[in-house]
């Protein structure tokens, strides 16, 4: 196993995905992005660290859902350089963007053109709406299958295999 990490492969030997367009709570950003997207997602308003995984996986269209260890180590480093601020709300500890951490954050975004999940949607061919139709599709025939009768079943299924077929006939006539 560790000859894949060593490699860039998870623990399964899959491809681990760079930057942005890595699979969902699979995906690896570069060290500098995470700073940019936590500073950014602060920037539009103040967060514990729950919230701004949230937030960061409602921008990117649920593409990339930060991990707790990769948020919260960031929100305290930015915090030691005096960019943001915790603050004690409702028993939560808040992180408000300070005057110099808004710099930081409209100097990095404007050096990549855009926040990182502008550049990610700008540039992920569909993979978002196709993400998304997949998505959709899953839930609705798993709506069917736990709360249908056995004929909605038996016709769902049939919907899905002819579906399947036409995407293969579609890539046959090209």
């Amino acid at each position: 196993m560790r000859e894949f990490r060593e490699q860039g492969r998870g623990h399964r030997g899959h491809r681990r995905a760079e930057g942005w367009e890595g699979r969902r709570r699979g995906g690896r950003m570069q060290r500098g992005d995470i700073r940019t997207a936590v500073l950014a997602i602060l920037a539009e308003e103040p967060g514990h660290g729950y919230d701004v995984i949230q937030r960061l996986e409602e921008k990117t269209e649920g593409a990339w859902r930060p991990s707790p260890g990769s948020v919260y180590p960031t929100l305290q480093l930015l915090d030691d350089e005096g960019l943001v601020r915790s603050v004690e709300r409702d028993g939560k500890r808040v992180f408000e963007i300070t005057e110099p951490g808004r710099q930081e954050a409209m100097q990095r975004i404007e050096a990549a053109g855009g926040t990182p999940w502008e550049i990610a949607l700008r540039s992920d061919g569909g993979v978002g709406d196709f993400r998304n139709a997949v998505r959709q599709l899953v839930v609705a025939a798993t709506q069917v299958k736990q709360s249908g009768k056995q004929e909605q079943v038996e016709r769902m299924l049939e919907i899905l295999k002819r579906a399947r077929k036409e995407i293969y006939t579609m890539l046959a006539d090209d």
